[in-house]
């Protein structure tokens, strides 16, 4: 069945000066003249075939049919601007996914996710720990947090942060067999979280391809190689976001002030109808806030004592 409906201007205009009990109030508040306002109520008047107001001494009052009216128009108008609160609020409770690369998972976001719950009480949040882009389109995921060149398509992307990559051991490994020169390194065990790319990047910068550590280990990840570091296992390389907690704590130190730029950075990567829903922007908004609070780089995070200059004439490492 068709809804005729009176125009909405007409209808505001008498909602206001009916709740105000005066012509010149309601053209106060919805800015308009009184004139306008007088006009828009003898048009709705018109529509209606009805008289709605009428004059009782210096005011207006309700007829029999406007009293019938005006709750109606009153409740439509709440429930409207009820709704387009709902919309434009971010939502702070519900259910929201997150797949996270697994090292900045456990040494970046877990230790600030306490943080994240005061201020949003009513956000369950699920953890996934996971570095496959396929979870971008996965239905059960909602927020990916990736590692890689950002070449991912059919979604919404942002950088999130770059990386310096610097060697880190703990205080008990270096104590017992002490590093004083990058030859040093002959002399300790490697681990590595790829293909050996990474340390080869770092050890090019250093005009040390030619150290042979006694032995090395590969893993499956940036986590299980600076948890095997925390152990005395060997050195393993560090990155300004993820090692950045160990460092303060003095569960791993930096032998060396030389850092190298990671080929790859951190995204924060969703499907793009996603992106719109509130809550995921509200945890999308926090990552970018709390990213905010992370040190400067090379600066603070690679305070090595141990000098090297970069090959080939490039500007030397600043110690820390």
């Amino acid at each position: 069945m068709s809804r005729r409906l009176p125009p909405l201007n007409p209808l505001r205009a008498f909602e206001a000066t009916a709740r105000h009990g005066s012509l010149t109030k309601a053209a106060g508040e919805l800015n308009v003249t009184h004139g306008a306002i007088s006009h828009q109520i003898r048009a709705l008047e018109a529509t209606l075939k009805v008289k709605l107001l009428e004059r009782a001494g210096s005011r207006l009052k309700l007829t029999p049919q406007g009293a019938e009216l005006l709750p109606a128009v009153t409740g439509a108008f709440e429930s409207i601007a009820a709704a387009t609160a709902r919309m434009t609020r971010p939502t702070s409770s519900g259910k929201l996914t997150v797949s996270c690369v697994p090292a900045l998972l456990s040494l970046w976001l877990v230790p600030r996710i306490g943080g994240f719950t005061a201020q949003y009480p009513g956000i369950s949040l699920s953890l996934n720990a996971s570095n496959d882009p396929r979870d971008i389109h996965a239905p059960d995921v909602d927020v990916c947090m990736l590692y890689g060149d950002g070449s991912w398509t059919d979604c919404w992307l942002k950088k999130w942060s770059t990386l310096e990559l610097f060697p880190v051991v703990s205080p008990t490994l270096i104590n017992n067999r002490p590093i004083r020169s990058v030859r040093d390194l002959s002399d300790h065990i490697l681990l590595h979280a790829d293909d050996g790319r990474e340390w080869h990047t770092w050890l090019a910068a250093a005009d040390a391809l030619d150290v042979r550590p006694v032995q090395q280990h590969r893993m499956s990840g940036a986590s299980l190689t600076t948890e095997a570091a925390v152990h005395g296992h060997g050195l393993a390389l560090g990155d300004s976001v993820t090692a950045s907690g160990m460092l303060a704590k003095g569960q791993l130190v930096t032998p060396f002030n030389l850092s190298v730029p990671a080929v790859d950075a951190f995204y924060i990567v969703c499907r793009n109808e996603v992106k719109s829903a509130p809550i995921a922007q509200v945890f999308i908004d926090w990552l970018f806030a709390e990213r905010e609070e992370l040190p400067a780089r090379t600066e603070q995070a690679v305070t090595g004592q141990i000098s090297i200059r970069k090959r080939r004439g490039q500007k030397a490492a600043t110690a820390g």
